[in-house]
């Protein structure tokens, strides 16, 4: 049977690769805007863009 210093040690270490693990994937998730996201601001197809202030 491992001891409980071993056993501590490797939860720990496996909690940290999740941790890593997760983050990453929650940044990939939504790595980039979308098409409609990008041109939001450009008003509707064939209409002209709305002026700035």
């Amino acid at each position: 049977m491992a001891s409980n210093t071993k056993a501590t040690t490797v939860k720990r270490k496996n909690k940290h690769e999740k941790a890593g693990r997760r983050r990453k994937n929650k940044l990939a998730r939504k790595s980039t805007a979308s098409a409609v996201e990008l041109f939001a601001g450009m008003g509707a197809p064939g209409t002209a863009t709305p002026k700035t202030k």
